[in-house]
């Protein structure tokens, strides 16, 4: 009979979670991979046998978070008015980071970086975000280029929903926030008709 399968699906499941939390809330530098191995509950050997280094496991995290928020954003549904279909990306980032907590500080904490130069791969949650940009550009409802416009949503959009996971605005606040910045913000690059649609527009609205 052959020796029991000890480092299997379930303690590599144990080992991206752990690490998840970990990574959440320290500076990747500081964990070991001790420390990860015994959050899991199991040996180093596992870290290893499994991932084959500390590295390769915090890109199994990350890489989990990044394919977990594009899914989210990449099924909001495209409707005949990118700047709703903006707002909407917004809301359903923020629902994510509400909802994954731990993931959403592990890829904007420090793992994962954001460059705004650089190629967009098929699976990068900011794809959608550029395709609504890029389709409000042709409707004349943006003035601007895209990336400069990406970031500046990305910004305030990324400040509000790290200040209300941090716990530095309740929840009251955060809404109302988020009411009133994402519209401002989406304002700020439109063209003069687009601004006085978006005044009348339900994403003004409380929602």
């Amino acid at each position: 009979m052959g020796r029991p399968r000890t480092n299997d699906d379930t303690v590599r499941e144990r080992l991206v979670e752990s690490a998840t939390k970990l990574f959440a809330t320290r500076p990747r530098e500081s964990i070991t991979v001790r420390a990860l191995a015994a959050a899991a509950g199991t040996a180093t050997a596992a870290v290893y046998t499994l991932f084959g280094s500390k590295d390769a496991l915090i890109d199994e995290v990350r890489n989990r978070a990044v394919a977990g928020l594009f899914h989210d954003l990449a099924a909001v549904p495209t409707s005949d008015d990118p700047l709703a279909d903006l707002y909407a990306l917004a809301s359903t980032y923020r629902r994510w980071g509400r909802e994954h907590t731990h993931l959403y500080m592990v890829l904007f904490g420090g793992v994962q970086t954001f460059d705004p130069s650089g190629a967009v791969g098929t699976g990068d949650p900011v794809r959608p975000l550029l395709h609504a940009i890029d389709r409000a550009l042709a409707a004349s409802m943006f003035t601007g280029d895209a990336t400069s416009i990406a970031l500046s949503f990305w910004v305030t959009l990324h400040g509000l929903v790290t200040l209300e996971l941090a716990g530095a605005l309740d929840t009251a606040t955060a809404e109302s926030a988020f009411r009133s910045a994402i519209p401002a913000t989406l304002r700020g690059w439109t063209t003069p008709t687009a601004d006085r649609a978006l005044h009348h527009s339900e994403i003004t609205r409380a929602r």
